[in-house]
């Protein structure tokens, strides 16, 4: 019965495709995972906004939404059905193709994205062996969508923070590839379902997954901070900063088209999630032995999930947003060297043996790294006593 209950969605699927004539049966896999990944996510999508919206407003000792629907859970609803019917504004200047086409261009990558990652047992939509490399590839056409926004709505506004997304994005995602090259000389393996696979197993009931190493822990840490830069979430939110930049590269957008830029933000987050969820956090797998087959396994990825989308809520009511210089010197002078002494501890890790000798060495090197970078970022500084001056 377990057994079933784990594969619940992939004998459904197997049932409906078995309905159609057998040359079409491919194409109708594939529609079926497609209308599933948009749904789920969709869903999701509209849940992760209330409960955003309502925890920010308990962390700030204020109501969140509370008018629409029990407890205000119909809000999400309300917001889709204004941003439907609102006006849709394109500036007279504007190319107005490209102007159209950017919000779709954000969206569309961030869907491919999510076709690689495994959601349970036999529940990866593709499974590819270069699955990372796709999942980047893909992830990396969201820069191209911020430019196309920002440089067709003819607006200087729009155009510089555009720019400044763009210059965000390339320096996080640098890092955020990096940490990930880590698990992959450890797995030696592209693949998403075969580095879940080798996170399985317990040791006594600490989970064998890579967040539980030196290498591991560090690695899960840089990617966590790269990710919320690449999904332009606080303290890393300067795109959106509105008493500098105007709203940033969608500025000149309205109605659907703005709902669709914030959709793929969200989408981007789930899905940077996933994929750390993949790499560091052991996928499907249980974090105790005996829960492994107890609970169904696309379970266990959905609730480490939703884990990040609190993580990402608790970061944005807690942390005040960078400034520019802040953030692009964080990217290149710590979080950068840090990814590069960790790919380093990995190696050792690697081919050093098995015992506390392994554990030494890569805690000396990332803790080292650590104190080194922090220091040298503080001491350039050159802190001065600050001076408080009052009108007469």
């Amino acid at each position: 019965m377990q057994e079933i209950l784990d594969q619940l969605f992939v004998l459904l699927k197997a049932w409906l495709v078995g309905f159609f004539p057998l040359p079409w049966q491919p194409l109708v896999s594939i529609l079926i995972s497609v209308a599933a990944l948009i749904l789920v996510f969709a869903l999701l999508f509209a849940v992760a906004t209330i409960l955003e919206r309502k925890g920010l407003g308990r962390i700030q000792n204020r109501y969140g939404p509370n008018r629409v629907g029990p407890c205000g859970f119909f809000q999400p609803i309300a917001d889709g059905l204004k941003m439907l019917i609102k006006e849709d504004i394109v500036p007279s200047g504007a190319d107005r193709v490209v102007h159209f086409l950017a919000p779709i261009a954000l969206v569309a990558p961030v869907l491919l994205a999510f076709s690689v990652l495994p959601y349970g047992r036999n529940m990866a939509p593709i499974d590819l062996d270069a699955g990372i490399v796709v999942f980047f590839a893909v992830g990396a056409g969201t820069e191209l969508a911020v430019f196309m926004a920002g440089w067709s709505s003819r607006n200087k506004y729009s155009l510089l923070g555009a720019m400044r997304a763009i210059a965000q994005m390339i320096s996080y995602e640098v890092p955020l590839i990096l940490s990930s090259v880590t698990v992959i000389m450890i797995v030696g393996s592209l693949r998403p379902i075969q580095i879940v696979e080798a996170q399985a197993g317990y040791q006594g009931w600490l989970p064998a997954w890579h967040v539980f190493t030196p290498w591991g822990l560090a690695g899960f840490l840089l990617f966590a901070i790269a990710a919320t830069a690449e999904s332009n979430r606080s303290p890393f939110d300067m795109p959106e900063g509105e008493s500098e930049i105007v709203a940033g590269y969608f500025v000149e957008y309205s109605g659907f088209k703005f709902a669709l830029f914030f959709m793929g933000e969200y989408f981007g987050m789930f899905a940077i999630s996933g994929l750390a969820i993949t790499l560091f956090l052991g996928g499907w797998h249980a974090p105790l032995p005996f829960l492994e087959k107890s609970i169904p396994s696309y379970v266990w990825f959905f609730v480490k999930l939703f884990g990040f989308i609190a993580m990402f809520i608790w970061l944005r009511g807690t942390l005040p947003r960078l400034r520019v210089d802040q953030l692009m010197n964080f990217a290149w002078k710590f979080v950068l060297p840090m990814t590069l002494l960790n790919i380093l501890a990995a190696g050792l890790w690697r081919f050093l043996p098995a015992g506390a000798t392994r554990w030494l060495v890569c805690l000396v090197i990332l803790l080292g790294a650590f104190l080194a970078l922090g220091r040298s970022m503080v001491a350039r500084r050159k802190w001065s006593p600050r001076k408080y001056r009052f009108a007469e």
